[in-house]
């Protein structure tokens, strides 16, 4: 049976590519690390740790461990917390990861609803976009992520469960000044073919080149960013145009742009969780306060 002393090691090489950085990070001391490690080779039978100059990286076989450390330490903890929470040891706690424009829209209004039901209960945020969210949902750093998706038919893989909170329609976010043409079946999206774009997150660009694709023509990606606030500034100074979600507009709308919808053009939002059901009563009271503030 592996050890999980000598996981959490493998798991620090492998953030940190150095021994001298684990140890500082564990509190041990570099030999302890080293023999950690001789340990851990040992048990499993396969060579982990290669010597690269003066330092060390993983093999392939120390990356695949070190990434199923990742997961199990990160379960244990969530379980330790848990049962601490249920016997109470000390208060609960439940960690949230949501993109930028959630968390400046309807999950404060979820941390205030959670709360006023449960005062006594930790509420922890991170920001993150979607496929990091669902890595730590994974690896048991967060206890719920709030994502979304362009598609809301296929279902998420490896124990993922998917509890729908909204619609949030897309918008052409175009100059105040801008004469913009009548709006057609792709809500004048041609009408930009000769613009510059404004291109966001990853999902969100790839989305827009299906729109634009959609409207027959390929659009250029001049300007790349994540930050909502910035892309209205662009947009607002004539720089470019682009395509938001509507709770990126209502997180922060910049007074000298015109935002038009787009015909179906709508990205689903949901909370998911990991692992069978039942959830933890943490877990289950922040999906509670989630949907109590996105649901009509």
């Amino acid at each position: 049976m592996l050890d999980i002393v000598r996981l959490r090691v493998l798991a620090a090489v492998s953030r940190h590519g150095s021994v001298t950085a684990a140890a500082r990070e564990l509190h041990y001391s570099q030999p302890s690390v080293s023999h950690h490690l001789a340990k851990l080779e040992a048990e499993t039978g396969a060579k982990l740790i290669q010597r690269a100059g003066r330092g060390i990286r993983l093999t392939e076989a120390g990356r695949l461990l070190a990434e199923r450390a990742v997961e199990i330490i990160g379960r244990l903890d969530s379980a330790s917390a848990e049962l601490s929470a249920h016997v109470g040891l000390r208060a609960g706690r439940v960690r949230l990861a949501a993109f930028p424009s959630a968390l400046g829209t309807f999950v404060p209004r979820a941390a205030t609803a959670l709360a006023g039901e449960h005062p006594g209960l930790e509420l922890r945020l991170t920001e993150t976009e979607p496929p990091d969210a669902l890595r730590m949902l994974r690896a048991g750093y967060v206890d719920v992520a709030v994502i979304f998706r362009y598609d809301g038919t296929a279902p998420e893989a490896d124990g993922i469960r998917l509890l729908h909170l909204l619609d949030d329609p897309s918008y052409l976010v175009i100059p105040e000044a801008a004469s913009a043409a009548v709006p057609g079946a792709d809500g004048g999206l041609a009408s930009y073919r000769d613009s510059r774009w404004i291109g966001g997150c990853d999902r969100c660009r790839t989305h827009l080149l299906e729109l634009c694709d959609r409207a027959g023509f390929e659009p250029e990606i001049a300007f790349t960013t994540d930050d909502g606030v910035a892309v209205q500034a662009l947009v607002a100074a004539g720089v470019g145009v682009t395509a938001l979600p509507g709770l990126a507009l209502r997180a922060h709308r910049n007074p000298d742009v015109t935002a038009i919808e787009l015909p179906g053009s709508t990205r689903h939002v949901y909370a998911a969780t990991y692992g069978e059901p039942p959830d933890p009563p943490a877990t289950t009271a922040l999906l509670t306060a989630l949907t109590s503030v996105t649901r009509p």
